[in-house]
């Protein structure tokens, strides 16, 4: 486990980054075909992309980081390591803020429909997602989970220990392992065993790709990929992740952790700020009217001359 990926003189490739920019490209390649079957235009899809990728990443550190002030702003803090997204830490919920913002300024400007172009922009978040915790899982202490008893809690090694694999025995050096999540135990630090929280986050991407493919399928109507893929990511990430996650507790109803508990939390400001989410991705999709969706599209590619 080691944040950078390849060093080459000063100049150092961080896991995290490398994935983020892998899925955002494999993500706009799926958009891009999405686009085409659909009649959008794909030169708006490459146009907008950029924008949307940098006001995504500005929305994801900035509620990250108002989220969470103390280890920026709090005693012993570094204000400006705010600014190093590199190092992880980036709220999937400011991105998806800013993005929806940026996209709105785009297609009004430019006389489109916002919601079509969402939908074929919603597989870079679901590969975002996978790239984004694996690239949390580089990082070690990045979004890390609870201390658990149950069998799936897993503890780092020491630095510098060995193990065996496939490969025979394989040496890790200091830097591999230093990053790996410690607690306090009754006054003494340990490393686990923990729920390898960064590891559901990109299972629960992997479910959201095939759900996006599913509703690729059977979307009639502008919008609803991107409400399947609200719906299913809060509701998957609140249950499966944050429910394991070593987040505070904003309403503590419930917790329990340690060698000897199960690892769980209720609840965090993640999982409240899933539920209207959640009630508001059921309403859009109940409330759809593809025959009505269909002739405000149709006006829409007359009014720009298609």
């Amino acid at each position: 486990m080691d944040p950078i990926m390849i060093q080459i003189g000063p100049l150092a490739i961080h896991w995290y980054g490398f994935l983020i920019a892998l899925g955002v490209l494999v993500g706009t390649s799926w958009g891009l075909r999405e686009a085409e079957r659909r009649g959008l235009e794909p030169d708006r899809i490459t146009d907008m992309t950029l924008w949307l990728v940098l006001a995504g990443l500005i929305g994801a550190r900035l509620v990250y980081v108002v989220t969470s002030p103390a280890a920026y702003f709090g005693p012993g803090g570094d204000p400006l390591s705010a600014f190093a997204i590199w190092e992880g830490g980036a709220s999937i919920h400011g991105a998806v803020l800013g993005i929806v913002v940026a996209l709105w300024f785009y297609a009004r400007r430019h006389n489109l429909n916002m919601w079509a172009y969402l939908d074929v922009l919603t597989p870079i978040g679901a590969l975002g997602v996978i790239g984004g915790r694996i690239g949390n899982f580089m990082n070690g202490t990045d979004t890390t989970g609870r201390l658990t008893g149950w069998p799936i809690g897993f503890t780092w090694p020491e630095p510098g220990t060995q193990t065996f694999g496939a490969l025979g025995r394989v040496i890790f050096g200091e830097n591999l392992w230093a990053n790996a999540p410690q607690f306090v135990v009754n006054g003494e630090l340990v490393r686990g065993p923990v729920h390898l929280t960064q590891l559901y986050g990109a299972l629960i991407g992997v479910v959201l790709v095939f759900i996006l493919l599913w509703a690729f399928r059977r979307s009639r109507t502008p919008g609803f990929v991107w409400w399947q893929f609200v719906l299913w990511y809060s509701l998957l990430r609140s249950v499966f992740e944050e429910t394991f996650r070593d987040n505070p507790l904003f309403w503590p109803v419930y917790l329990s952790e340690g060698p000897d508990a199960p690892g769980i939390g209720l609840f965090t400001l993640t999982q409240l700020v899933s539920v209207p989410l959640i009630l508001i991705a059921l309403y859009m999709l109940l409330t759809m009217n593809p025959d009505q969706a269909t002739r405000r599209e149709t006006l829409a590619r007359k009014a720009r001359g298609r």
